[in-house]
C-alpha cells in the first residue's frame, strides 16, 4: 500500500523537472494626455475601444459589455478575457495562449492633477519564443507596437 502512494508523488516530481523555466516578460509604456481621467476614460477606456486604437475590428462575444468575465474577439482572431476592473482600468488575459499573456489598461491622474497617463502594461512568458534572440525581437516588436497603441489612444482621448 505505501509504495503505491508513493507513485504519484515520483510523477509529479518527474512532470515538474521536466516543465521548462519560465521567462516573465514586462512592458509598460505610459502616455500623457491633456485631459482629466474620467474624460480620458470615456473616450478609450470601454472594453472594445482597443478596436479603434488598434484600427480593428472588436466584438463581444460573451458576458456583459465591460464586466469581469467578459470575452471580446479582436480582429476576428484573438479572444480575450476581462478578469479585473476598476474605475479607469482593467485587465484581461488571452485563454489558452502559450505565453500566458496579460495586459493592463490604466488611466491615472496627473501628479499636478490637470492631465492623465494612459498606463498600457502587458506581461507574459516568452519561454516558448524560442532563442534568447527571438524573444529579444519578439520584446521589441510588441514594445514597438504597444508604443504606436498609446499615440492613438492619447489622439483620441486629446480630441474634441
Amino acid at each position: 500500500m505505501r509504495r503505491l502512494a508513493l507513485i504519484p508523488l515520483a510523477v509529479l516530481t518527474l512532470a515538474a523537472g521536466a516543465a521548462q523555466a519560465a521567462d516573465y516578460v514586462s512592458i509598460v509604456q505610459e502616455a500623457e494626455v491633456a485631459r482629466p481621467p474620467e474624460v480620458v476614460w470615456k473616450k478609450v477606456g470601454g472594453y472594445c475601444d482597443i478596436g479603434g486604437w488598434m484600427r480593428t475590428t472588436c466584438e463581444i462575444t460573451a458576458g456583459n459589455d465591460g464586466e469581469v468575465g467578459a470575452v471580446r474577439r479582436i480582429a476576428g482572431r484573438i479572444d480575450e478575457v476581462l478578469v479585473a476592473r476598476t474605475a479607469t482600468a482593467y485587465t484581461y488575459i488571452q485563454p489558452k495562449s502559450p505565453i500566458d499573456y496579460h495586459g493592463t489598461v490604466e488611466i491615472l491622474p496627473t501628479s499636478d492633477g490637470k492631465g492623465s497617463r494612459i498606463v498600457y502594461s502587458l506581461f507574459y512568458d516568452a519561454e516558448s519564443l524560442g532563442t534568447p534572440e527571438a524573444r529579444a525581437a519578439d520584446r521589441a516588436r510588441r514594445a514597438a507596437m504597444f508604443a504606436g497603441v498609446l499615440k492613438t489612444m492619447k489622439a483620441i482621448a486629446e480630441a474634441d
